[in-house]
């Protein structure tokens, strides 16, 4: 014997089998419970129906048997209403029960009997029965039109042999004719036994598709939570991958600032070292051995000797000598403080640049372009460039200067770098002006090698460079700092060998805006 989902008895099924007969069992007590609510409503509508037969069919067809009219309708209204009354209670109190449906077959039946006794035994109530079973077989159960059938049976033998006016609307009817009624039903079972039979093979195999999906959704289920946790942990390393590359960039950015200051230190250090190395002091040593020589006789050889006649005047001429190259060495040295004191804002900024911002402060423009020509005034003159400045008048701006000035040393930088690749008419030009009261418009212009169209959108990108020893970081920082600033740096080429212009935009204030409409009056 097989159960519903083919395994034999016996046999433990999977969980998707179980799964299947589950549902396949929820699927028919849905559906038993529906029926029996089907025929709750029909007994009470076929119940109503019978009295109404019973008052103008039944005198009609019973006319001249010697029954009154009235027993009709009373048996119609007490039978009709008692063979009802408890099919519709089941129906509602214990729906889907197996003693519910097999109930209210018998009573579908009975309610079929009474409507042929109330029509006089007329041929075209007999397909009440029919209808009947066609009802019945809703509940997809083959044993329910066996009992429908076993009470058609009954009620024919009966009726055809002790009343067959009642059944057959005729008073002497034939020993048999009640098999010939119970043939038809039969051969009408068969073929709702077989509609059943398919319609309980659909059933099965939607029940197995639903199960089947079932299964599918519950893996994918585990397997979006399976990799919902690989996000979630790849998104953690992510994070923890980004901020050490935050950190990395920071500590790149703070590298190449203080590289293009250091660039200044250097010279300033070999300038420095140069002009200590050509100091005359082997001249001072040679005057201190001609005073060691003579000093028991020095007035003499002061005032008499023709050496220390001239030793006077020659050590105010020595010391004209060495104040020319102590001034270039002092101002080497101022050079060197400020290029220090850079560097220690440079790496004052990074440091704080992760918990809080740059004070914003009111600049001159003009001033702290000058600062930075002056942190890279060594590499000009290393390279010798010619600057150029075009400044005009423009209002002071509110901003950070330790966010704006390495903006500005890494400009002049790169661009000091683009021109050393030429053998003369090394220009660099700095422009100051104002652009449309809304902001103040500094350019960096050079004649050098110049940008090719296809590397203009890519050189702010984090790594790009067209240096050899480049590393990519300055003007995607300076353009990080241009944009947390609230202005814009951009470039611009006519290609290679046609110089190139980098614009820095810096926003003008609410109060510079005020104080550019004061001068103005």
């Amino acid at each position: 014997m097989y159960s519903i989902v083919g395994r034999k008895k016996g046999e433990l099924p999977g969980v998707e089998e179980e799964r299947t007969a589950r549902l396949y069992r929820i699927s028919q007590r849905r559906n038993h419970i529906l029926t029996d609510r089907l025929f709750a409503k029909l007994m009470v509508m076929q119940w109503l129906g019978g009295i109404v037969i019973a008052m103008w069919i039944s005198p009609m067809a019973w006319n001249g048997s010697g029954i009154q009219p009235l027993w009709h309708v009373w048996a119609a209204l007490c039978l009709g209403g008692a063979i009802s009354a408890t099919p519709v209670l089941l129906a509602w109190r214990r729906p889907g029960r197996v003693v519910t449906r097999h109930v209210i077959a018998v009573s579908q039946i009975l309610t079929s009997a009474l409507l042929i006794h109330l029509t006089g035994g007329r041929f075209e109530t007999h397909f009440h029965i029919f209808g009947s079973l066609t009802f019945l077989a809703f509940y997809r159960d083959w044993r329910v039109l066996v009992t429908a059938t076993l009470v058609v049976t009954m009620d024919h033998f009966v009726r055809g042999i002790y009343w067959p006016q009642s059944i057959f609307g005729v008073v002497d009817a034939g020993q048999w004719r009640w098999l010939e009624h119970v043939g038809w039903v039969m051969i009408e079972d068969v073929f709702l036994m077989i509609s059943i039979q398919q319609n309980l093979t659909e059933t099965l195999e939607v029940a197995k598709r639903r199960s089947r999906l079932e299964s599918i959704n519950a893996h994918i289920e585990s397997q979006v939570i399976e990799r919902t946790a690989e996000l979630t942990e790849a998104h953690k390393q992510l994070v923890m991958t980004s901020r050490q590359a935050g950190m990395a960039e920071v500590a790149t950015n703070v590298l190449h600032n203080v590289g293009n200051v250091l660039n200044s230190v250097n010279v300033s250090a070999e300038t420095v070292a140069k002009k200590i190395r050509h100091f005359r002091i082997s001249s001072l040593k040679n005057v201190a051995q001609l005073l060691r020589e003579h000093e028991h006789n020095l007035a003499d050889f002061l005032t008499k000797d023709s050496r220390g006649i001239e030793l006077p005047s020659y050590l105010v001429q020595l010391a004209d000598n060495l104040a020319e190259p102590q001034k270039t060495i002092l101002e080497e040295v101022k050079r060197l403080q400020n290029n220090i004191e850079h560097i220690k804002q440079i790496v004052s900024m990074q440091q704080n640049h992760a918990r809080v911002s740059g004070v914003p402060e009111t600049l001159d423009v003009v001033e702290i372009i000058e600062d930075a020509i002056n942190i890279s005034t060594a590499s000009l003159a290393r390279h010798e460039v010619s600057l150029v400045r075009e400044f005009e008048a423009v209002p002071p701006v509110v901003l950070d200067r330790h966010k704006l000035m390495p903006i500005l040393v890494n400009l002049l930088s790169n661009a000091t770098h683009a021109l050393a690749q030429l053998d003369n008419d090394k220009q660099l030009k700095v422009r100051v002006s104002l652009c449309g009261g809304e902001s103040v418009q500094i350019k960096v212009i050079d004649n050098g090698a110049g940008i090719a169209p296809e590397n203009l959108t890519r050189i702010f990108q984090h790594g790009f460079t067209t240096r050899k020893d480049g590393h990519g970081f300055g003007l995607h920082s300076g353009a990080l700092a241009a944009r947390e600033i609230g202005g814009k740096l951009t470039a611009d080429s006519d290609g290679i060998g046609h110089g190139a212009v980098f614009t820095l935009d810096l926003p003008l204030s609410h109060q510079t805006k005020q104080y550019d409409e004061q001068n103005d009056r």
